[in-house]
């Protein structure tokens, strides 16, 4: 919970500090955060990449390389429709 809200403000169907959705395609992850507001749900995104780092032990980067650049386009628009859906689905 961050500072200033109150459990009435937590999402209702996800776990606390979890994403509501996370769509990941090769190395390049995106979480979708939910957080309720006076109009109901919105929507932030996190976007990271995954690396093994010299230990051979997986990390986590929010910076691309130029390789990552197209698979972070293609991972953008995929959560943007998964949100459209989900708003879509709350005004039907």
């Amino acid at each position: 919970m961050t500072s200033g809200s109150t459990p009435e403000q937590e999402p209702k169907s996800t776990p606390r500090n979890q994403p509501a959705h996370r769509i990941r395609m090769s190395r390049v992850e995106a979480a979708i955060w939910q957080n309720q507001s006076e109009n109901g749900a919105r929507y932030n995104v996190t976007l990271s990449r995954s690396y093994k780092d010299a230990n051979d032990e997986w990390k986590s980067a929010e910076s691309f390389t130029t390789n990552d650049l197209l698979v972070v386009a293609k991972v953008a628009h995929a959560a943007h429709s998964w949100i459209i859906q989900k708003q879509q689905e709350r005004n039907t």
